[in-house]
């Protein structure tokens, strides 16, 4: 109650005395500031976490703790999100796609820090996910809280969603314009001056404060020592068609084991497969532990063979075909570590996962094409072009794909070919999934918003505040004289019949019986089961608010009857569909 009030005062000093669009770009420099410290404290928890958890381990053999460290922390996630949070926290990023879509902006105050506990836990102990989902769900809590208590209108939260994200994001990879591209591309802001500025303030500052508490190193270095060569080009190309159906693999493999592990009731038995499934994979392949940063890091800098320290497999830095193998194994089994991850109740996201396989198949790629001896290509720069190809595939953000690889890795040189491995890895894709990993489960569910302003108004419409309930009802077994007596207390013109279980049986529209209304001879003899009809087209309440736009366009009915399972809820009128809608789009054109 305490902080509430001191909110409220600070909320009317600032009506007085700051202005709207002042007020904003402090709050964009707030939020970044409080993001970019999240995201320094999440990856030095996570980072010391897994330094303290293997280090003594032996580079030359397999190490039996990896069968208990994944299960464990997934164990404790489970157990923080069950009896702390008591919330669903996990597809981070799907739920600010959510919030912004259909909640008004709102995301719920423990989103604060809860992500950040749990995704600590997760990828600490070895989960097969990333950090960067968990961080701006995180960042986009903040901003929309923060916006809440400021008692910001809906266009401004959403904008500090955006902010909370871009800070984040900045924070931890030290890449503003990626985090900015990130919250325009994925988050589907809109690219306005009045967005644009405060997502910069947020960015630059969350980058700022994380290079200032970690130094410029960032989460892997990497310099560009062979420049972009133009007869590479065919082999980028190629490339990008790699990525594109990893990317694919990528998509459909994690939802498919998702979607088969979500079916099981139990939480327990979830927790067992996911955490035994993960456990036996990361103590066969070792590089599936945690975000695999470290895998990338030894690939760029020309060490790819440690990527099998640590494993049973030691001897096979030996044998090219043998390491080959090994990293087709790593590969393909790291989406279903990440899959068995947050299926099993781990909180994590796809971001870390899809930079690794991009790396490693860029890497497998260039290695494969040099063993024999067609061509020689820079294995680090084609390791960086996978990752920029997966990730622009996996999250159908080519922008963002390319300003993150070469803001990360100073690998401005490659932006050739970053764009052109990420162009043709989005296309690949975009013949087969039309959606991003973020959005497909939306998406079906028409849950998303777009970039257009007519779909995303329309999304953000829900047809029960629209319903209305002032129409009388009446009985087919009634007489024309009860339902004139009905008529003449309604101020209505259609009267819904239904029966004694509320069944939707049709209308009856007073146009149609006006010229019998004042026959007294036929009120006793005539029933409403004979001047009823069914009306077309009926509305289903869990229906989305474009397809009852479309339904109204396609017919000239000014009232359509909303039913839940068969039963008559009420009516959702044109008028007021298209007022809501009208006051909707008044909000996005407001620059």
């Amino acid at each position: 109650m305490i902080v509430t009030g001191i909110f409220i005062r600070i909320h009317k000093w600032r009506v007085r005395n700051i202005g709207h669009r002042n007020f904003v770009l402090i709050l964009a420099l707030i939020i970044g500031l409080i993001s970019g410290l999240a995201a320094v404290l999440l990856k030095n928890t996570v980072h010391y976490t897994h330094f303290f958890l293997t280090r003594g381990f032996d580079a030359r053999d397999g190490n039996l703790l990896y069968l208990a460290y994944p299960l464990f922390g997934m164990a404790l996630t489970v157990l923080f999100v069950r009896y702390v949070v008591k919330d669903n926290i996990s597809h981070g990023v799907s739920r600010i796609l959510y919030a912004i879509s259909k909640n008004n902006g709102f995301i719920r105050s423990h989103n604060n820090y809860s992500s950040l506990v749990a995704s600590t836990i997760t990828v600490g102990f070895g989960g097969s996910v990333g950090l960067e989902a968990p961080i701006v769900l995180t960042g986009a809590s903040i901003g929309s809280n923060l916006a809440r208590v400021m008692r910001m209108d809906y266009k401004t939260m959403t904008l500090m969603i955006g902010c909370g994200a871009a800070g984040a994001i900045a924070g931890i990879f030290k890449a503003p314009i990626a985090a900015l591209i990130f919250a325009l591309e994925v988050l589907m802001l809109d690219l306005t001056m009045a967005s644009l500025i405060p997502l910069l303030i947020a960015a630059v500052t969350g980058a700022s404060i994380s290079a200032f508490l970690m130094g410029s190193a960032v989460i892997f270095t990497f310099s560009v020592s062979e420049p972009f060569n133009l007869a590479n080009i065919p082999f980028y190309i190629i490339l990008g068609i790699v990525t594109g159906l990893v990317s694919l693999y990528f998509t459909r493999a994690n939802i498919f084991i998702e979607s088969r592990i979500g079916k099981i009731k139990r939480p327990l038995n979830k927790l067992l497969i996911g955490g035994i499934t993960v456990s036996t994979l990361i103590f066969i392949l070792p590089p599936l532990y945690g975000e695999g940063y470290e895998v990338l890091t030894a690939i760029l800098n020309g060490r790819g063979d440690d990527i099998l320290n640590n494993s049973f497999f030691y001897s096979f830095r030996e044998n090219h075909w043998l390491f080959m193998i090994f990293l087709l194994l790593v590969l393909f089994l790291k989406v279903v570590a990440m899959a068995f991850t947050t299926a099993g109740g781990g909180v994590g996201g796809i971001f870390a996962p899809s930079l690794f396989m991009g790396g490693v198949a860029g890497f497998l790629t260039s290695r494969f094409i040099n063993f024999f001896g067609y061509h020689q290509l820079p294995e680090g720069n084609f390791a960086l072009a996978g990752m920029a190809g997966v990730m622009a595939a996996v999250m159908h953000a080519p922008l963002t794909a390319i300003f993150l690889i070469a803001e990360i890795t100073g690998g401005y040189e490659l932006f050739i070919p970053l764009m052109i491995t990420a162009t043709i890895s989005y296309l690949t894709i975009n013949l087969y999934e039309p959606h991003s990993i973020y959005t497909k489960r939306l998406a079906a569910r028409n849950e998303l918003i777009t970039h257009d302003k007519d779909k995303a108004a329309l999304s953000r419409m829900s047809i029960q505040r629209l319903i209305e309930n002032n129409f009388l009802t009446i009985g087919p077994d009634n007489t024309l004289g009860e339902l004139v007596k009905v008529i003449a207390q309604s101020s209505r013109n259609v009267f819904p019949v239904t029966d004694e279980q509320n069944n939707f049986l049709g209308v009856v529209f007073i146009n149609d019986i006006r010229h019998i209304m004042f026959n007294h001879e036929l009120y006793d003899s005539t029933y409403v089961r004979n001047l009823m009809y069914m009306p077309e087209p009926l509305v289903s309440i869990d229906e989305s608010m474009e397809d009852v736009a479309q339904k109204f366009s396609e017919c000239a009915h000014y009232n359509l009857p909303v039913l839940n399972k068969g039963k008559y809820i009420g009516f959702v009128s044109r008028a007021n569909v298209f007022s809501a809608y009208r006051s909707l789009i008044k909000e996005y054109s407001t620059d």
